[in-house]
């Protein structure tokens, strides 16, 4: 009787001693992540280089940005239909009384109409007035704006001071102004008092005075 030819398992040829270091699997797992390293620290190395000698490259420095506006609720559609509204009674009263035979008083309600537009009108306008003071290491800008107009102010961080002065009337509000080598900037003009005191309080510990530079970090 004849056996039955016995099942050999198969096995993958060994590398032949002429093949090279890194044509083995282990060597190449080895190699690809140490070139790629290689490969991270050039780029990071050439990217410093780029940015340092770039003229557009600048270094951002620390600054403190405080904009005040003043607070004008009102909106032109509400502003326009209490207008109307005023306008409405205003000049019925004054019709009924001239029907009585007092018509002299047309020409006060008009008046006082006209009075109502025009501070309507500037309450307004201050909407569009804002001021933004930008403390750097160096310089305190000021820049006030109202609608299209700008004005901006430039002082010496290093030499400008923060005055707080005192009206010289209880019906006069008190100033806050900025001030260096004889040139001064008024700002919050259209803040209330307790307002003004915690911005001159704040601007003080921001600017310091005279021959002082506080830390902005």
């Amino acid at each position: 009787m004849h056996s039955a030819p016995r099942s050999r398992l198969w096995t993958a040829p060994q590398s032949p001693a002429c093949w090279p270091r890194w044509a083995s699997t282990g060597a190449l797992a080895l190699t690809i992540p140490k070139f790629l390293s290689y490969v991270e620290k050039f780029l990071r190395v050439r990217s410093r280089e780029t940015r340092r000698r770039s003229p557009e490259f600048e270094v951002e420095t620390a600054f403190e940005r405080i904009v005040i506006a003043p607070n004008c609720s009102l909106s032109v559609q509400g502003a326009l239909l209490f207008f109307g509204g005023m306008c409405t009674v205003s000049f019925g009263i004054a019709g009924l009384m001239a029907l009585q035979g007092y018509w002299p008083i047309l020409p006060f309600a008009g008046l006082e109409m006209a009075l109502l537009g025009w501070a309507l009108k500037v309450s307004m306008a201050r909407r569009h007035h804002h001021q933004t003071i930008t403390v750097s290491e160096t310089d305190v800008c000021i820049e006030s704006r109202s609608g299209s107009q700008s004005v901006k102010v430039v002082f010496p961080r290093h030499w400008a001071r923060v005055t707080l002065r005192r009206p010289s009337s209880r019906l006069h509000p008190s100033r806050l102004v900025i001030e260096s080598s004889g040139r001064q900037c008024e700002v919050g003009g259209f803040l209330t008092e307790e307002e003004r005191r915690g911005l001159a309080v704040r601007l003080q510990r921001l600017i310091g005075r005279v021959n002082e530079s506080p830390s902005l970090a």
